[in-house]
């Protein structure tokens, strides 16, 4: 989602909008910046900043992943197989943090959601 954000996207909606907008913090993570580095350098995606960039003049914060995020994921039952997002969801659960998403492979997972 914060791809999204940043290009002002219309899969973005305004009750999500609204929400991050009204958020004291709005964590990126990591996982993100890294799944974003993959898709770009594959020619999958174009993001013409860099992401670090991207997450500083958003106002967001970087959310870096933990040995304890990497523990979790152990313990994840297979609801979800990418593992970028079940990094996302580990993260969340440790973290205390809800996930701005259009994804329902979220669901079955013990975090709180904020659908696009």
């Amino acid at each position: 989602m914060f791809l999204w954000w940043c290009q002002d996207s219309p899969n973005l909606s305004q009750r999500a909008r609204d929400e991050i907008g009204a958020a004291e913090t709005v964590y990126v993570s990591l996982a993100s910046a890294w799944e974003t580095a993959i898709k770009v350098s594959l020619g999958k995606l174009r993001f013409e900043i860099p992401f670090s960039f991207g997450v500083q003049i958003s106002g967001f914060q970087p959310l870096p992943i933990t040995f304890e995020h990497a523990e979790r994921l152990t313990t994840l039952p297979p609801h979800h197989r990418d593992p970028f997002d079940r990094m996302l969801i580990a993260q969340a659960q440790i973290e205390g943090l809800s996930i701005v998403t259009h994804d329902d492979r979220f669901e079955p997972y013990d975090v709180e959601l904020a659908w696009v």
